[in-house]
């Protein structure tokens, strides 16, 4: 699967991943409105306006992404009904050509982990039959329960040619209470890219693993050092945009090969039509400004890497 990224970011030319993280102060009125005439004011009518409002983000951004990645607790907030909307988000994305990276950061041991594996990357058995569950590429997974947490997953992977990317060092301010502790003179999260990197080992495709990282995007000099300690490691990069990264900051993120991180924007792209810089295009159309911040993004972080030749 990680060949598969890797392809969708040369062709596309965007080592990014757009965000689908949805809440319904996001969603233009006019989309609630159609969906709370037609449904009710409910949690069936809110769904139903998170739905309208993916597609047509999807619809304005596919041809010009490899990857998007939805957050399943926006989804949770409207229990079954949003996690139909999660399953119908994984499949448009799946039929529009794209990457599909589940960010559901689960962590558990034995037969929970594999339960969580199967239902996100593997196939359950019915019968006869064998039928998926959500059905993601990748999925992120926090890997503190240690390698009884994360084999299962792996596992799964190399059954299903999935992926996975585990929470190394993340881009929220208090993630230094733990990750940073240091343990026989080394940090938290020096320790886990270690063993992304083995558990990653025998799981390659196109000179990269199929197990890659999480780096926060906020801590640019921890994220060149675990560049270098993880070279054939994937790093997918949160914190651009609304939580302060810019383009200038991801350049260590990258090899030479200008591969090796793909860098999330999520209400930076999916409720950009809010921003000053992209009010012209109003809440009507607000499709449109996801497009241009995409298009935005890509010219920031194309440059940076340009410049940095």
């Amino acid at each position: 699967m990680i060949g598969r990224l890797i392809d969708g970011i040369k062709k596309t030319g965007a080592p990014i991943v757009v965000g689908l993280d949805p809440k319904l102060e996001y969603v233009p009125k006019h989309i609630q409105k159609a969906a709370f005439d037609e449904f009710g004011e409910n949690l069936t009518g809110a769904a139903q306006a998170i739905w309208e409002y993916n597609k047509k983000i999807v619809d304005a951004t596919y041809d010009l992404i490899p990857a998007v990645k939805p957050q399943i607790a926006m989804y949770e907030t409207l229990g079954i009904e949003g996690l139909k909307v999660f399953q119908k988000t994984v499949e448009y994305c799946h039929e529009k050509g794209l990457i599909v990276i589940g960010d559901i950061k689960r962590g558990d041991i034995g037969s929970t982990s594999e339960a969580y594996a199967i239902g996100h990357l593997g196939k359950v058995k019915i019968g006869n039959q064998t039928f998926s569950g959500f059905d993601e590429d990748f999925v992120t997974v926090n890997p503190y329960l240690g390698s009884d947490g994360v084999k299962p997953f792996v596992k799964i992977c190399q059954e299903e040619n999935k992926g996975l990317f585990i929470l190394v060092k993340t881009s929220n301010p208090s993630s230094g209470e733990f990750q940073d502790r240091l343990i026989d003179g080394k940090a938290l999260y020096e320790l886990v890219a270690e063993k992304v990197v083995e558990w990653g080992s025998e799981l390659m495709e196109q000179g990269y693993s199929e197990i890659g990282a999480v780096v926060g995007a906020t801590y640019p000099e921890i994220g060149r050092a675990l560049r270098k300690a993880m070279p054939k490691s994937f790093i997918l990069v949160p914190g651009y945009g609304a939580q302060g990264g810019k383009g200038a900051d991801l350049v260590d993120y990258f090899n030479e090969d200008g591969l090796g991180a793909i860098v999330n924007s999520s209400r930076g792209i999916i409720a950009a039509y809010k921003q000053d810089k992209y009010a012209q295009f109003g809440e009507e159309h607000f499709e449109e400004a996801s497009r241009q911040a995409v298009q935005d993004m890509i010219a920031d972080i194309s440059g940076a890497l340009e410049n940095a030749k």
